[in-house]
């Protein structure tokens, strides 16, 4: 009985450490001020959500090696279910600047706005294959 019991425990623990949050994975961003697009990979970062640009590509869809491909543009995005997400940082390349930041999820396509002092802007992602 006592192995059975500690068998559904870890069990439990494993299916739940394996439920993976709902806007994890791949986005592909909107273009930005300079006609660039890039892919965004969504992971986990402890409680919160986190986002590293892992491609850039030019207006004509050209992958282009961007010095800002292995950086960090999303944290500390927390989950507040039904999609929402709040209380993140976004950093912008093409501006060089850093807004608080929510998500809002629906189906596919993932709403990131981001706000700095009175200044707001946002993008709907798409989830990339």
């Amino acid at each position: 009985m006592k192995i059975l019991l500690t068998s559904l425990a870890a069990l439990a623990i494993s299916a739940t450490s394996a439920m993976a949050d709902p806007a994890e994975g791949r986005w592909s961003t909107q273009p930005d001020d300079n006609g660039n697009t890039g892919i965004v990979e969504i992971t986990m970062c402890g409680d919160t959500l986190c986002g590293t640009l892992i491609e850039s590509r030019r207006g004509n869809g050209e992958v282009f090696a961007s010095e800002n491909v292995g950086r960090q543009i999303v944290w500390d995005m927390e989950p507040r279910g039904n999609g929402r997400y709040r209380s993140g940082q976004i950093w912008s390349p093409d501006r060089d600047q850093t807004y608080r930041a929510s998500m809002d999820m629906a189906g596919n396509q993932l709403t990131v706005a981001g706000c700095f002092l009175i200044i707001c802007r946002d993008q709907t992602w798409t989830r990339a294959e």
